[in-house]
């Protein structure tokens, strides 16, 4: 570019870059929501994903620490409330995100300690998860919040994977996926904030480009994470020590 592009034009190309790399286009993913995967290979999946939501509120905590109004930190805290889950009266049950992930692992026959501990998470899903928390840790604010925006593209992998895992799966119930459903009125909100804020702020070709770069990056870490899977799954005799075995 040698001129900036209009909040417009940016936002066409931010979308262009989700149709192109989002990871809706794995084979892994094509393989889950197609019936293609077998109870362990899902299993695999959830457990490998659950380090991933775990760590999204730390990731968001670096970010919210560095937003430099009251108003930008309340919008931004939500999403911690959103994975993390609010206070809660004694004995009841957590309604956050993570919360509602268990009960997707717990609905697939993984142990919740096993799952909570990330002991049998692949190599490659938590090099390629704290890669993201340290790169919203460490880039300018506009990046880091450039990075979130794959949320544009969530609603529509969602309601697919849900549909494809109740119509495929006879072991997996309609309660098992409540994770979903939220987050199809919540990824919206989020996305209206940072969409707005990249929009108003990304005014240079320079931070324009890395706004870009940034949320190619995201969707490389959501690939990367796939990658993984699918080679330790999928082809067989790859599942590397210590990693779940199902």
């Amino acid at each position: 570019m040698s001129v900036p592009m209009s909040p417009q034009t940016l936002e066409a190309a931010l979308r262009r870059i989700g149709a192109e790399r989002y990871h809706h286009l794995h084979p892994f993913h094509r393989a889950l929501h197609d019936g293609q995967l077998d109870r362990g290979q899902i299993q695999a999946w959830a457990l490998n994903r659950f380090y991933y939501q775990s760590r999204i509120p730390a990731k968001d905590a670096y970010l919210l620490a560095r937003l430099p109004h009251p108003a930008l930190r309340r919008l931004w805290r939500r999403r911690i409330e959103d994975h993390d889950g609010d206070v809660q009266p004694a004995g009841a049950e957590q309604d956050g995100g993570i919360a509602r992930w268990l009960k997707l692992t717990d609905g697939l026959g993984l142990q919740r300690p096993y799952v909570v501990s990330t002991a049998g998470i692949l190599p490659g899903t938590r090099h390629a998860v704290d890669a993201y928390v340290n790169f919203v840790r460490d880039v300018p604010l506009l990046e880091a919040i450039a990075s979130s925006l794959t949320e544009m593209f969530s609603p529509d992998i969602i309601s697919e994977r849900v549909s494809g895992m109740l119509q495929h799966y006879g072991f997996v119930m309609p309660e098992t996926l409540d994770y979903f459903l939220p987050r199809l009125t919540q990824a919206p909100k989020d996305v209206e904030f940072a969409l707005g804020y990249v929009r108003a702020n990304a005014l240079t070709v320079e931070q324009q480009e890395a706004v870009q770069e940034a949320l190619r990056f995201k969707c490389g870490v959501l690939w990367a994470q796939l990658d993984a899977l699918d080679y330790a799954y999928v082809s067989p005799g790859n599942i590397p020590p210590g990693a779940f075995r199902p």
